[in-house]
Parts: C-alpha cells; sequence; structure tokens
C-alpha cells in the first residue's frame, strides 16, 4: 500500500472526493484516531489501507 491523494482515492472508487468523505463519515473518530485530518489532502499508507477495506474500495497494490 501507498499514500494517495483523497482525489487518486476518489477516482479509484469511482466518485467524487465530496462523495468519498460522505462515505467517510460513519468511520471519521475512528479515522482522525489514526491521523487524519479533514484538510490533509495526501493520505498516509494505513489510512488509505483502511478506508479502502471499510469502504470496499479495490486498490492496485
Amino acid at each position: 500500500m501507498k499514500a494517495m491523494s483523497k482525489q487518486q482515492l476518489a477516482d479509484a472508487a469511482g466518485v467524487s472526493v465530496k462523495v468519498l468523505m460522505n462515505w467517510c463519515r460513519p468511520f471519521r473518530k475512528e479515522f482522525e484516531a489514526m491521523g487524519l485530518k479533514p484538510r490533509d489532502r495526501v493520505l498516509p499508507p494505513r489510512l488509505v489501507k483502511l478506508i479502502a477495506e471499510r469502504l470496499c474500495i479495490d486498490i492496485d497494490d
């Protein structure tokens, strides 16, 4: 897993960044505990992996 921008992750899911962040809303506290801040544009690899797992987004490694 590698770091990705929110845009890249949204593209992998086939949605806009706004929709991606809306999908993340139920998991917000968990993501924030791992270091995600609302204004972050680049997500560290551990967060990319967690978000992809929680939201069932297929990411090519």
